[in-house]
């Protein structure tokens, strides 16, 4: 019966196996394999075999370079600055006070509005003639009255990345505070009998503690982040320096498709894409793999 247990196992995980096969690992060879060609969805372009030569052409292809510092930036800003915040809020909310159930639904509401819409919304905000958000920083003497904060170079990607932090940080302090209510009360007890201040408790208990939840959160929001597009397309059409990785592949795969060979091209563009995020997701592996060792 024993030798038996597996194959049974196989067959049974067998009809999984094949559906994520099609939806999955089919669509990822195909576009493997279309990053080798040239080619259009117009008929008119012929399908020519290039071998490396749309990666060759990606390296040398400024526009990439800009867009790929931009995603790298846009990660880092955002995940760090959410993590913390998320941190923060998850403490709080994790208080014993009045109406906390509340609070904790209240503070889901930017993560549960589509993309799509929370972004036009703080697009009109930032509306340099009537934007609530322009009068804002314009109070706080940030900007010159009548800056269009949506078309400077140096103003638009950090009003994308605030309304990124706005939107994803309670998604962050839901997991976290999630992590947070595993933590044995005992050990807080504890502390404070030998005496532990606040502050020591929260690094010698409740960091520690939070590793591993805080690890596996950067995990998703990181992956998320690194192929951003819905709030970037929205804003600014991914002009004035806001372009990332995945809003310049919809410009090759969507915009160009029937009117230049650069199908292939965009393709090979997707599958940087697929290896950008597959380092970050194996680095945060291994460092979740060392935590739990």
């Amino acid at each position: 019966m024993q030798k038996k247990e597996p194959l049974i196992a196989f067959w049974m995980i067998l009809p999984a196996i094949l559906v994520i096969s099609v939806i999955a690992f089919f669509p990822l060879f195909k576009t493997f394999y279309d990053s080798f060609y040239s080619f259009s969805l117009n008929p008119r372009f012929p399908r020519q075999f290039v071998g490396f030569g749309n990666y060759i052409r990606l390296f040398n292809d400024y526009r990439f370079w800009d867009a790929l510092k931009t995603t790298i930036i846009f990660t880092l800003v955002s995940v760090a600055l959410e993590t913390i915040l998320g941190l923060m809020i998850a403490l709080i909310v994790n208080q014993d006070f009045k109406f906390r159930g509340a609070v904790r639904a209240a503070m889901l509401i930017p993560w549960a509005i589509p993309t799509a819409i929370s972004s036009q919304m703080w697009r009109w905000m930032f509306n340099d003639q009537f934007g609530i958000m322009s009068r804002f920083y314009e109070a706080l003497h940030i900007i010159e009255p009548g800056t269009p904060i949506l078309g400077r170079p140096n103003l638009a990607l950090w009003a994308i990345i605030q309304v990124d932090v706005w939107k994803t940080t309670p998604f962050m302090a839901l997991l976290i505070l999630a992590g947070l209510q595993l933590i044995p009360e005992q050990l807080y007890e504890a502390a404070k009998i030998d005496g532990a201040n606040m502050i020591q408790r929260f690094f010698k208990i409740t960091l520690p503690q939070l590793a591993p939840t805080i690890a596996v959160a950067l995990i998703f929001r990181t992956l998320d982040a690194l192929r951003v597009f819905d709030v970037v397309y929205v804003m600014t059409r991914g002009s004035v320096g806001t372009e990332t990785l995945s809003v310049y592949n919809r410009v090759l795969l969507m915009d160009r498709a029937f009117t230049s060979a650069s199908f292939g091209y965009g393709s090979s563009l997707s599958v940087i894409i697929f290896l950008l995020i597959s380092i970050f997701a194996i680095i945060y592996i291994k460092s979740l793999k060392l935590q739990f060792d």
